[in-house]
């Protein structure tokens, strides 16, 4: 089955319209699935049309960088789009290296976890305050030329570190949270990736879950990582958001679609430059995603989907106070030493 394809970026990357997330397979979302549950839908999805495929070290301790190895060993190498990070040192809390060395290692220590001689889409999943982007970008510019990676993505970058990223070499994407209820990307950092032509990659477009639907507003599992490390899920801020799904899931019955749908198709709507990566466990949840690719918005229903759910409304912040603070909203890297 053939799905929408769009480029991502300028340098040449073509990936699905739509991507999977893989990193609740492993980590953070309740209980990890199994590798066999998470090969089969990975080739699912992949037999649905979508082949861009997003994972990172630090995703499981590694064990999500296994998983999907294991499942792209059954696949055809060179219809898969992989994605995945490093930077957030695995086992280290909130320590961030962004050092020319540690770029290497890490890189070298996915594609063997992965299996594969080359990674298509290589992100630092955070910036390192410590350290001038311009050496980051230099040890990646090597890697490119070695054939390791093929194109250079950023993630949870600032305009400024973009750019300067950008001068070293070009960048093919910028992965970033937006969704309904996550939208300060839209001031400044949309408008810089679009004015260099890079591609936009958006992280929990159902705002974590969110807006999936009924069963992750009324229950989540109590080994959730969303009620310790996620202030939007946590308390009177959850009760407050649930309005904010009720309008939503109004609008969806509305348009005769699933609150999934319509939050995912609103992002997709935002521009051709745009290839959201939705996570899920299960086959089921992952056809009704898929299924946001039909629903066609017209800019009235767009801007009426946006209204529902106010910025000003939102309860809670997206990150706890100190993972917050290592977002493009506070982290910018030195210039370079003279």
């Amino acid at each position: 089955m053939e799905s929408r394809r769009t480029k991502l970026g300028a340098q040449g990357l073509e990936v699905s319209a739509l991507g999977l997330g893989c990193m609740g397979l492993s980590a953070f979302y309740g209980t990890p699935t199994s590798d066999d549950a998470g090969i089969v839908l990975i080739h699912h999805a992949f037999n649905s049309g979508v082949t861009f495929f997003d994972t990172a070290d630090i995703y499981g301790l590694f064990t999500n960088e296994i998983l999907v190895g294991k499942a792209l060993k059954d696949l055809p190498r060179e219809k898969v789009q992989l994605a995945t990070k490093f930077g957030n040192v695995p086992g280290k809390g909130t320590t961030v290296n962004g050092t020319p060395e540690y770029a290497r290692k890490a890189c070298e220590s996915s594609l063997e976890r992965l299996g594969v001689d080359y990674i298509d889409l290589y992100y630092q999943h955070r910036v390192d305050a410590q350290v001038p982007i311009e050496e980051t970008m230099g040890e990646l510019k090597r890697l490119v030329l070695e054939g390791k990676i093929k194109y250079i993505g950023l993630s949870e970058a600032s305009a400024d570190t973009i750019r300067r990223a950008h001068a070293v070499h070009p960048i093919t994407a910028v992965q970033l949270e937006w969704s309904l209820w996550t939208r300060d990307v839209e001031a400044e950092i949309i408008p810089t990736c679009r004015e260099l032509g890079i591609g936009i990659v958006p992280y929990s477009p159902l705002g974590r879950g969110f807006f999936s639907g009924k069963a992750i507003v009324e229950k989540l599992q109590s080994n959730d990582s969303r009620l310790v490390r996620q202030p939007r899920f946590q308390g009177e801020n959850f009760e407050k958001n649930k309005v904010l799904y009720e309008r939503v899931a109004a609008l969806a019955s509305k348009h005769g679609c699933t609150t999934s749908q319509l939050a995912l198709a609103w992002v997709l709507a935002q521009g051709k430059d745009v290839v959201p990566i939705p996570g899920t466990t299960k086959v089921a949840n992952f056809d009704e995603n898929l299924g946001s690719l039909n629903l066609k918005l017209s800019k009235a229903e767009i801007d009426e989907i946006a209204a529902a759910v106010p910025e000003e409304e939102v309860a809670g912040t997206r990150y706890p106070e100190e993972l917050l603070k290592r977002t493009w909203m506070f982290v910018d890297t030195p210039p370079p030493k003279a």
